[in-house]
């Protein structure tokens, strides 16, 4: 067998979509962009291809890195690539920045055509529904009629679901990890917190900061550290840090004392500069809005009875925020409807970032199933 390599330098690819794209909100977007990379080869008769779905903080770098930046290695590069679980000597693979991102495709920080300025606060309500139109277009763009594959991971997991929902013919698998059928109260409740650390923030302006030449720094820093402390479980913080002391005492006072606080701020510090506050909020509310069940009067096997696809469905022991029980909900809602569907619970303690890493068990079954899928 090859050795596992990586797909080495990699170009990211722009396309312009000039048809008004009417929103679930209601609104229309006259005209935008994608950003978008590709890995591997599409095959003759395009059957190989692979859409891999990003989370809130992810872009469409999937895997390799670039000419100009080669510590810039993409967010699922230990999984795509030459003898990878997604092995793109295989599979055409596809990673697309959402829109209302922040990493080159149409988004609040882009030009407003009819206004000549950011879009900032302007920018209208996206949903999970939404992105999974644009993706649709992009496939149409690219020639490919139907996928192997949809995967992805936490919010990325909730599109590939709504794939399956949206576009059932178009799609003959699904790989949902780490990822749930709505957000549970707690989470919203999360995503709220976040919400308003940057609505609050001096410097946001109501969301036009760009005008203002200021970025809300302490809110989107404040924003990161909730979310970032959801996405651990509490033993891979005591594993880390414990109550590690950076000064090997206490030393009474608000600055950093305990290691954990050193790595919450720099982690807040390093998203701020790297993301936009709008998009943050956009993405949140998109999570918070996904439910495929509401227009079933909350009947989740009614909702995927439309389905076509098989699945591969899983979640990780320690994670809380999108627990194994969520996973379960679609797994059991797929067997209420005689769709085939696997599921696996990888027993981990990094808690929900736990997709995003090395683990042997995850990738032996995620190989397993990218092996011998129908296409």
């Amino acid at each position: 067998m090859i050795q596992s390599q990586s797909v080495g330098i990699v170009t990211p690819q722009r396309v312009l979509f000039d048809e008004p794209l009417v929103l679930k909100s209601g609104s229309v977007l006259p005209s935008y962009e994608l950003t978008f990379e590709t890995y591997g080869e599409l095959n003759a008769d395009r059957s190989n291809a692979v859409l891999v779905c990003h989370a809130l903080s992810g872009s469409h770098h999937v895997a390799g890195h670039y000419a100009d930046d080669p510590g810039n290695i993409g967010w699922w590069d230990n999984l795509v690539g030459p003898g990878k679980p997604l092995d793109t000597r295989e599979f055409f693979v596809i990673g697309v920045n959402n829109l209302g991102g922040c990493f080159g495709s149409t988004g609040p920080a882009s030009i407003n055509p009819a206004t000549g300025r950011h879009w900032g606060a302007e920018f209208p309500f996206i949903t999970v529904e939404d992105w999974v139109t644009t993706q649709a277009r992009l496939a149409d763009h690219l020639g490919i009629e139907r996928f192997a594959a949809v995967v992805g991971g936490s919010l990325g997991g909730m599109q590939a679901i709504s794939w399956a929902l949206q576009y059932p013919d178009r799609v003959a698998n699904v790989a949902a990890i780490a990822s749930a059928p709505k957000l549970t109260a707690q989470n919203i409740a999360f995503n709220e917190v976040a919400r308003q650390a940057i609505l609050t923030d001096p410097d946001f302006h109501g969301g036009n900061y760009y005008q203002h030449g200021m970025v809300p720094v302490r809110g989107l820093r404040l924003a990161r550290m909730i979310g970032h402390i959801t996405y651990l479980s509490d033993d891979s913080l005591a594993e880390k840090f414990g109550r590690a002391l950076r000064h090997g005492k206490h030393i009474y006072s608000y600055d950093i004392e305990f290691e954990i606080e050193s790595y919450l701020r720099y982690q807040g510090d390093k998203f701020s500069r790297q993301f936009d506050a709008n998009t943050y909020l956009l993405t949140t509310k998109a999570l918070d809005y996904f439910d495929p069940a509401f227009e079933h009067g909350g009947n989740l096997p009614a909702a995927f009875a439309r389905c076509k696809a098989d699945f591969l469905v899983v979640s990780f022991s320690t994670d809380w925020r999108f627990a194994p029980e969520r996973s379960r909900e679609i797994v059991y809602a797929l067997l209420h409807n005689r769709r085939n569907v696997s599921y696996a619970e990888i027993p981990s303690g990094a808690g929900h970032d736990a997709f995003l890493l090395d683990d042997a068990h995850y990738h032996a079954v995620l190989r397993s199933y990218f092996g011998r899928m129908k296409r």
